[in-house]
């Protein structure tokens, strides 16, 4: 709302005069800001059929910065020749002068100067002329007293090309009474209470008008979950350690993907119906790379490749049954076997992070499913020590800097370390995330070299 002094000032200058008023003229007899009154208009506008306010714009010309400063002490040309005496002037000194360099080629155009380059001294210049008419200040001191109108077209470009004349479009009100005009400004009622409703009160006050075409306040949505954010932040920090995201669409898996080929034994606690949500259609799953079936079903049950294995009778029937993934893992078994079929090994850094399933006792850390964070490096000759520095590194990224490993079993990796940070909250040790080397019967299996080593770690995204 505007200035309520000035809204009422508007109101009662409108109410002295019969046809309207001009907002420009009533803020300089106001001596306040044009916009103060464009303010009160509005505001006005706002109550209704209070006032009459038609937009008009007009054009005029103002003297811009420098044609004010030639308005008040002559054009450069005319100040140029002002400064020269009878007996001439160096040329260099007139030079130094604000307005020598501008005004000294307009009078040489005028010849109003001349310039005698053999002039002992130097270049010295000498008037040509007794007298001069100083037609730019004239026209600038006519346009300055608002006759503007005096000067022809040619005269006003010529100066608005030498940036001493602006063409200005002045936007102003014509603002004359409605058909609800009073001299007072009445509050309006912007909402009805029930208080006003249960007394009467409402008929006798006066409600804005509700506008239809105002844009509604923007509900609150469309926000990241907060697990969203860290999944993010989590891509993020393997991307900038160089690292490829795998394909991980595939909820449902495989027992042999999920477990065999991850050297897990068939008897394991974990693949039974307390832990793993088994699919009754279709219950079974087909299509496996036989040879590589062949060599992992000999690993489980016979041993190889410096193992000796697990000595149990290894069931096809048991690797075929379909499941909801335990974890991520799966999806790195398969790239690493697409990895093994390659001519030619090279190293890779693989990454996901996706929903997993166990089928475990809902309580205040544990849910039916969870989202599994998970880096896998496969290179030459890779070690412990690696592994250690790039949890070191990938910690760090987090802002996880106080870090000790614990030795650990994983069916699948040895050495296995589990990971644990200090929180600096809880003030105690805190598990956040397990790792290890992938065994060699795992690896081998998928026909990857007998040099490659492969490190991985683990961590959830909620837990």
């Amino acid at each position: 709302m505007a200035d309520t002094g000035v809204v009422e000032t508007l109101l009662q200058r409108i109410e002295k005069v019969d046809g309207g008023a001009d907002s420009l003229e009533v803020a300089a007899s106001l001596g306040v800001d044009h916009q103060v009154i464009v303010g009160a208009v509005k505001s006005l506008q706002a109550l209704g059929d209070v006032i009459s306010a038609e937009l008009r714009s007009s054009k005029h010309w103002e003297l811009t910065e420098e044609g004010t400063e030639i308005a008040e002490q002559g054009s450069h040309e005319a100040r140029v020749f002002n400064s020269i005496p009878l007996e001439g002037l160096p040329q260099a000194e007139l030079m130094k002068l604000s307005f020598g360099k501008i005004g000294f080629s307009k009078a040489m155009s005028n010849r109003w100067i001349r310039v005698d380059k053999s002039h002992d001294g130097g270049p010295r210049i000498f008037r040509t002329a007794e007298s001069i008419q100083d037609q730019v200040r004239e026209k600038l001191l006519l346009a300055k007293q608002g006759d503007a109108a005096r000067l022809d077209e040619k005269e006003k470009n010529e100066l608005k090309k030498r940036k001493l004349l602006a063409e200005v479009t002045v936007k102003s009100y014509w603002i004359t009474k409605g058909n609800s005009f009073s001299a007072t400004v009445t509050k309006q009622e912007t909402e009805l209470t029930p208080e006003m409703i249960a007394s009467g009160s409402w008929k006798e006050k006066k409600f804005k008008p509700y506008n239809f075409e105002a844009m509604g306040v923007a509900p609150d949505c469309g926000h990241l979950h907060p697990l969203m954010k860290v999944r993010t932040q989590f891509r993020q920090i393997f991307l900038e350690m160089g690292f490829s995201e795998m394909p991980t669409n595939n909820f449902i898996e495989s027992s042999f993907w999920n477990f065999d080929s991850l050297f897990q034994p068939q008897q394991h606690p974990a693949r039974d119906q307390h832990d793993t949500f088994f699919l009754s259609d279709p219950s079974l799953a087909h299509g496996f790379p036989r040879d590589y079936l062949e060599r992992v079903k000999k690993v489980h049950s016979e041993g190889g490749y410096g193992s000796q294995g697990y000595k149990y009778d290894w069931k096809m029937e048991e690797a075929q049954k379909n499941i909801l993934r335990t974890h991520t893992t799966a999806v790195s078994a398969r790239m690493l076997y697409k990895l093994a079929q390659q001519e030619k090994f090279s190293p890779v850094k693989y990454f996901s992070i996706d929903r997993v399933f166990r089928n475990e006792t809902l309580d205040a850390t544990h849910l039916a499913e969870f989202h599994q964070i998970e880096g896998v490096v496969a290179d030459k000759d890779l070690t412990l020590g690696d592994l250690m520095g790039v949890l070191h590194q990938f910690f760090t990224k987090l802002g996880i800097t106080k870090l000790r490993f614990k030795p650990a079993y994983n069916p699948y990796t040895e050495p296995s370390m589990e990971v644990f940070s200090y929180h600096e909250g809880l003030k105690k040790w805190v598990e956040v995330g397990n790792s290890g080397v992938f065994r060699p019967e795992m690896l081998l299996p998928m026909g990857l070299p007998e040099d490659v080593s492969v490190i991985a770690w683990g961590l959830s995204l909620e837990r």
